[in-house]
């Protein structure tokens, strides 16, 4: 049994975009096909709450690969992905002048597979923030229905000068 949502995406307008995806990569480092998330639909500081999605396209760099004939989105780039939302809600609501680094994850259930072409909303819960550490708890949901959860560990480190 999938653990509750972290948020109740019917909330959500998904056509409003809060954050684009050219916002987004003005405050984090990834680029080209590492740059994963489409936008932030919604982003509540006091809760600690971040939304945001990806669009899973037919013609994704990984599809020719990733299972030929039945391309399945990777889970190792679902998990990118969910580190690239709790780097991007943490730095953005600290204003950190840091790097936040993928620094672990646990307690990852991958639930169903993810074929193109269709919309994965990330939502992620910060449960721990501090100067050099931060843990989020993220989940994955395609169509109403969780595909995974996991538990992600950033570690921050100062941007060098």
């Amino acid at each position: 049994m999938p653990p509750p949502l972290l948020y109740d995406l019917a909330r959500l307008d998904p056509d409003k975009v809060l954050y684009d995806r050219a916002f987004i990569y003005e405050r984090l480092p990834q680029s080209h096909e590492f740059a994963l998330l489409d936008g932030v639909l919604t982003h509540d500081r006091a809760a600690d709450l971040c939304v945001a999605y990806h669009d899973c396209r037919a013609d994704g760099w990984w599809t020719r690969g990733h299972i030929p004939g039945r391309p399945i989105f990777p889970g190792v780039l679902q998990l990118e992905a969910a580190a690239q939302v709790v780097a991007f809600s943490t730095r953005y609501v600290d204003g950190l002048d840091c790097f936040v680094a993928f620094g672990g994850v646990e307690d990852c259930r991958f639930r169903e597979a993810v074929y193109p072409p269709s919309r994965i909303i990330f939502i992620s819960k910060i449960r721990e923030n501090r100067p050099r550490r931060v843990i989020g708890d993220v989940q994955g949901v395609v169509d109403g229905r969780m595909v995974f959860h996991a538990r992600i560990t950033g570690l921050a480190f100062p941007n060098e000068k």
